[in-house]
């Protein structure tokens, strides 16, 4: 499989047209998501490439390290709005921090020191994402930032958080 995707990028290389793209936010947006393959976050907000900054993670949830990007993203990339886009049926919204640490344990696993972000209320969970953002102290004032949620049933995404 691995294989196989180096011959594929040798055809896209091939045909590469992205070449002089500014590292810029064409659009000034960076958009946090889930890293499920469901959601397609140029396709679905008809954007290009260069056009935002996307960030992917397990659920779109906030987490230092997206807060280190956003800080990097707004200082020197062009950003002034972010779009937390969590969606529908997401994993991590079916499970507690209890379910994942007792699953990776009856698998043998180490829990650590993971705070694994569930998001039981998914609502509190994007409320508490987006506040997270509004209050880092290293991020602008005036920084847009809203809580969508995307349906993965019929591709629509609904303003949850303004």
């Amino acid at each position: 499989m691995l294989e196989e995707l180096l011959d594929a990028n040798k055809e896209y290389a091939g045909k590469f047209a992205l070449a002089g793209l500014a590292p810029r936010a064409a659009k000034g947006l960076a958009l946090l998501t889930c890293m499920d393959s469901r959601i397609e976050p140029l396709a679905m907000l008809s954007l290009k490439p260069g056009d935002a900054k996307i960030l992917r993670n397990a659920g779109g949830r906030v987490t230092p390290d997206v807060l280190r990007s956003l800080v990097f993203a707004t200082s020197f990339l062009g950003v002034d709005s972010v779009v937390v886009m969590q969606h529908t049926k997401c994993a991590l919204s079916q499970l507690s921090e209890l379910d994942v640490e007792s699953h990776l344990r009856s698998a043998g696993l180490e829990v650590g020191d993971w705070e694994f972000l569930t998001m039981e209320v998914p609502d509190e969970a994007l409320a508490s994402d987006v506040e997270a953002i509004r209050s880092c102290l290293s991020l602008p004032p005036g920084l847009t930032v809203q809580g969508w949620r995307y349906d993965v049933d019929d591709g629509s995404v609904a303003q949850i958080i303004l």
